[in-house]
């Protein structure tokens, strides 16, 4: 339950940051890295809360929504007034998903052994 809650406020809280209007944004570059890498962590993030809030749901239906919720933003932000949304966004929005979703299949591994050992180790007690 609870990181259902983190899920949907990380959720709500990108989405009102991607699509707010920002007079603080630097001039357009050509490429900038750091804007990229805040896209990737940014859903990265969503995307690791994702699966441990709906773990029954399957990791590609999370990739699939989440990526085009990346797009979407994207769109919104290039139709709108106050933003530039680029479909660089938009794939470092789903390299920031899949790399979430890695993360997350690597810590899910993790877990499950360290707790699978500490109940062996608790039944020999």
């Amino acid at each position: 339950m609870i990181f259902k809650f983190f899920f949907w406020v990380c959720f709500f809280g990108l989405n009102a940051l991607a699509l707010s209007p920002a007079p603080y944004l630097p001039p357009m570059e050509i490429f900038n890295w750091w804007d990229k890498a805040q896209h990737a962590i940014g859903f990265g993030t969503l995307a690791v809360l994702a699966v441990m809030a709906y773990p029954l749901v399957s990791r590609y239906r999370l990739a699939v929504l989440l990526c085009l919720q990346g797009a979407a933003i994207e769109v919104l932000q290039y139709w709108g007034r106050f933003r530039f949304g680029d479909w660089e966004d938009a794939v470092a929005n789903a390299v920031g998903v899949v790399l979430g979703l890695l993360l997350a299949k690597f810590l899910g591994k993790i877990l499950s052994k360290n707790l699978g050992q500490a109940s062996v180790d608790s039944h020999q007690n």
